[in-house]
């Protein structure tokens, strides 16, 4: 039987990852992992699945090789969900290529990431079971990075840690050596209900939440004018915002909930933001006699490495001969997990991967498969490279 051409195999390889569906919340990793770790399984390569953090979640983490050095590639199983699914030009979860793009969620954020991460490891095992390659490869296939879960530090704080990490997101192949951090606050405002026909009888919490919507664009203005040179500005933006929903629509609404979502620099600490949330929020309670308390509820630290550490090095040069990437620092706008292997496991790590942030998230995502096919020949080599020392 002819052997199959590797880029068959590499778009085979998504479509059956994009093609089981993920998302999260409420959080369906499970088959995909079980399906990963089958993969390395047939081939001869020692897989498990993780039950940590969440039981009902696993993950799949497969080994390649002994000792060090150590490349772990990282990728979360984790989508997003795709809102809206019969609005949609193509199926989501059923993948489709034209004009050689594929489409479907998950493509580019990032299952053609752990794809790549997949057939890297199964291309140089041979190379390290022999001993002719020193070192080993480590691949995660993780849960939960969407929502902030703590699926990658669980697999690092299990063991399968190393020298350097790679966080495979979609950076068109750009090495970020610093990601922004992330927190997510939940802020209540207070009211009274009362009935709609007797409004002076009550407090309209959508009416007491204005002046907090006014202070939090007030304080985007002004953190737009923090900048870092790789990430970009920080931002304060409402990203939701609910009062009387499921209640009669004749009712004042007694709370108003608004979701602020703060992105946070490389030299900003999450703990000076959460003074800075409660002084705005204490001065809106001051000026305005309304009642607000809040939470932050989900984190997601910023990272960064030294922009002339090794791993970035050799990812900016292979990436700059195979792929004809610019290799200028780079930092991404978007919180990854990066931030686990640099802050909770103290490794070197960069955040790379084909294909455009851009386009995660969106309906009918995409990514370019010219591209991917380019990123895996791009890790392979680089890896190998890092092996070699």
């Amino acid at each position: 039987m002819a052997e199959t051409p590797p880029r068959e195999r590499l778009e085979r390889l998504i479509a059956e990852l994009v093609a089981i569906e993920t998302e999260n919340p409420p959080g369906n990793e499970g088959p995909c992992a079980r399906f990963v770790a089958d993969w390395f399984e047939e081939r001869g390569i020692d897989a498990s699945l993780v039950f940590e953090p969440d039981e009902d979640r696993p993950q799949a983490v497969a080994t390649v090789g002994d000792g060090d050095p150590t490349v772990v590639l990282n990728g979360h199983l984790d989508v997003v969900p795709a809102d809206e699914p019969g609005e949609w030009a193509h199926d989501p979860y059923d993948p489709t290529v034209e004009d050689g793009r594929m489409y479907g969620r998950g493509t580019v954020d990032m299952k053609a990431g752990i794809a790549i991460a997949m057939l890297t490891a199964e291309r140089l095992r041979d190379e390290l079971e022999s001993g002719s390659l020193d070192g080993s490869v480590v691949v995660h296939a993780a849960m939960g990075e969407e929502t902030g879960d703590p699926g990658t530090k669980s697999l690092l704080d299990a063991g399968y840690d190393g020298d350097y990490g790679v966080v495979l997101e979609p950076t068109g192949m750009r090495t970020a050596t610093s990601a922004k951090g992330l927190g997510w606050y939940e802020v209540t405002v207070g009211g009274e209900a009362s009935h709609a026909s007797r409004p002076d009888q009550g407090s309209n919490a959508v009416r007491n939440a204005e002046p907090v919507l006014d202070a939090i664009a007030e304080y985007d203005a002004e953190l737009r004018e923090r900048v870092d040179d790789l990430v970009g500005p920080a931002y304060a933006t409402v990203t939701a915002f609910e009062a009387g929903v499921g209640s009669n629509r004749g009712i004042l609404p007694g709370a108003a909930h608004i979701t602020l979502d703060r992105r946070v620099l490389p030299d900003e600490s999450i703990e000076a933001v959460d003074r800075e949330v409660a002084d705005l929020l204490a001065a809106v309670e001051r000026e305005h006699g309304v009642e607000v308390t809040w939470e932050r509820d989900t984190t997601y630290e910023s990272a960064a490495v030294p922009v002339d550490s090794p791993l970035a090095e050799t990812f900016r040069a292979h990436s700059a001969e195979i792929a004809g990437v610019a290799p200028d620092p780079y930092g991404i706008r978007a919180a990854t997990d990066v931030r686990n292997f640099v802050n909770d496991a103290g490794m070197e790590a960069v955040t790379w991967g084909p294909g455009s942030l851009a386009r995660a998230h969106t309906r009918d995502e995409f990514v370019e498969l010219d591209a991917v096919e380019t990123g895996l020949e791009v890790l392979e080599a680089a890896t190998r490279d890092l092996l070699n020392g």
